[in-house]
């Protein structure tokens, strides 16, 4: 096995067509089985499966392939998961769009935060619960039937038709969904949306120990953590550097996170702010993820709907949240906003006092009454250091709640996991998110909370190395590219706190149409990205990511982090993120060889 496997969260972008996700991964794997080829330079060849590690990676593509090749099924009738219960709710939130009955059957318990009223009255997922002793037991049933047991062995499905999906949980690992039948695979590609928009995969660590056991390795020995020990670290490093005084909470990624912020706060306005609309405002350019999520929750719940928040550009975010702020306030609605600072990928930061001040405004209904106000949710995974909610900070008195996904800075690229804070405002919100991502088994991992112990505490020293690293080489293209246009922040921003490691590069064009510079503009991009890999393939890579311990990493937003963007939002430049520990001289010279090129 390639240790890239097991320890990268972010693939290689120039081996990977995404319409072939996971199955040109499983063909050529495939090919080596059959040739009995199982070298380490083999395998490392494949190309990649997902382009992030939480939708999907090698090792949960080979778990999943040995699981449905024992069973004489398809590979991609097999998906694990890294929840027990996300598995579940993929299933519900079908039905629910189909307008379908669902039965779950279970042989011995249900997870413990599985809980069925909460599901029902907040997700808005209708279904039947039945306890059976024994498989047999299962009658017909108008519907989809779900049977989920906790078996002795790993990936061994019992025989039967009445069944249309087989989840088997396996507590410290994860879960394995089973699509049972022909007549049941439209449903494939919606559970895995889910997996890729609420939950993660397998992780792979968990994968390893399945295909371990399944294999029959006696002498393969699981890694022991002091898990307790590690979240009180944690959880200490967290709080010095937002500034907090609440726990934070951790989840598995950024967007299972985000994920239980939108339900926990959705769970909150039912509750405090009953019969009123909820408006979830969310920038049209923003990361795919956020933007697709978002929508996908208020494609399922009545009275929940996506405002567009344009923030980048031409567009002022201020000016932005004050004029949608005002519109959700005639309508006495529940306002929740959220927004990337620096923006993505354009690293824009807004004027922070103004924005504090839009987002405290008093407003009134059309009646006159005191408007709700807003919760401002604030992805600040470019600048996780900028304690933007301790007391006395620029958002303390606004109520806000922060998030970081832990793929980036906060754990060097080692694992998925992310966490939120909230400020003291915003601190009772805590208990409902908390409780979502309960629900969802969406909390971090054994070994995600012991990367993340041994990684936080140096994050600020690195976040302050890589700026470094970019302010040098931004500086270095404007001197050799003048006409290029550069994304990052000012050294008056630099100097509050804003240091990413991150900026855009909007390459210069020709052509008489917008098509022909576009299209140029594109060709550059490809051109500059495979001159970098290919000239330094152990630091440059094409990948995704952002706050790794080593290297550059190059990719095109609309290509990959946009990936469910609307065309017309997309942006068609090049993103780089540099890390503390890398040769920036050697970058600088191939930068100018690419130059002379064009």
């Amino acid at each position: 096995m390639p240790s890239d496997w097991l320890n990268l969260t972010t693939h290689r972008l120039d081996i990977y067509d995404e319409s072939k996700a996971k199955t040109q991964f499983i063909d050529e794997f495939e090919s080596l089985f059959r040739k009995n080829n199982a070298s380490t330079a083999s395998l490392s060849n494949l190309p990649t499966a997902y382009d992030y590690i939480r939708l999907g990676h090698p090792l949960s593509s080979v778990l999943e392939w040995t699981i449905a090749n024992l069973n004489n099924l398809k590979s991609e009738n097999v998906i694990t998961f890294s929840s027990m219960t996300s598995p579940i709710l993929s299933i519900l939130r079908k039905n629910l769009l189909a307008k379908k009955n669902t039965l779950i059957v279970y042989n011995k318990e249900l997870p413990s935060f599985f809980d069925p009223k909460i599901v029902k009255e907040v997700y808005g997922y209708q279904f039947e619960l039945k306890k059976v002793s024994h498989i047999d037991e299962i009658s017909d049933f108008d519907g989809s039937i779900v049977f989920v047991a906790s078996p002795e062995e790993i990936g061994k499905i019992p025989n039967s038709s009445k069944v249309d999906f087989f989840i088997h949980l396996h507590p410290n690992l994860g879960s394995i969904l089973i699509v049972n039948g022909t007549s049941n695979e439209s449903y494939i590609s919606e559970i895995q949306h889910v997996r890729r928009r609420e939950t993660i995969s397998m992780t792979p660590a968990n994968c390893l120990t399945a295909l371990q056991i399944i294999t029959g390795n006696k002498d393969f020995v699981q890694n022991e953590n002091n898990f307790e020990t590690n979240k009180t670290s944690v959880l200490n490093s967290i709080q010095k550097i937002t500034s907090t005084n609440t726990n934070a909470i951790v989840g598995s990624s950024g967007l299972s996170i985000q994920y239980a912020i939108v339900m926990g706060l959705i769970h909150d306005a039912l509750v405090n702010h009953k019969g009123k609309a909820i408006k979830i405002v969310v920038p049209p350019n923003c990361y795919g993820g956020t933007n697709d999520q978002a929508r996908r929750v208020a494609a399922c719940i009545d009275n929940v709907e996506i405002l567009d928040l344009p923030v980048d550009g031409d567009n002022n975010m201020v000016q932005s949240i004050d004029s949608v702020l005002e519109r959700i306030a005639k309508e006495d609605a529940v306002p929740y906003i959220i927004a990337e600072i620096p923006t993505n990928p354009r690293v824009e930061v807004p004027n922070l006092e103004k924005l504090r001040d839009v987002l405290s405004a008093p407003r009134k209904t059309s009646n006159g009454n005191k408007a709700i106000d807003p919760v401002f949710i604030l992805d600040q995974t470019f600048c996780p250091n900028v304690p933007f909610l301790g007391e006395g900070e620029i958002l303390s008195t606004v109520r806000t709640i922060a998030y970081v996904s832990g793929s980036k800075f906060p754990s060097g690229g080692k694992c998925t996991a992310g966490y939120c804070v909230a400020n003291k405002k915003a601190a009772p919100l805590l208990e409902k998110i908390e409780k979502h991502i309960q629900l969802c088994d969406n909390e971090a991992t054994d070994l995600q909370v012991e990367i993340l112990a041994k990684q936080l505490p140096s994050m600020n020293q690195r976040i302050e190395d890589a700026y470094k690293n970019t302010r040098e080489f931004v500086n270095f293209i404007k001197e050799v590219l003048p006409e290029a246009k550069i994304n990052f922040v000012s050294d008056e921003l630099a100097k509050e706190g804003f240091t990413p490691s991150v900026f855009s590069l909007d390459l210069p064009t020709v052509g008489k149409t917008h098509e022909e510079r576009e299209n140029y503009k594109r060709k550059l991009n490809d051109k500059l990205i495979h001159l970098m890999i290919s000239e330094i393939p152990n630091e440059s890579k094409y990948c995704v990511s952002y706050g790794q311990l080593k290297g550059c990493y190059w990719t095109i937003p609309a290509t990959s982090t946009q990936g469910t963007t609307k065309e017309g939002d997309k942006d068609y430049i090049v993103r780089v993120a540099l890390s503390a520990d890398m040769d920036l001289e050697l970058h600088k010279k191939v930068f100018l060889d690419f130059v002379g090129s064009i």
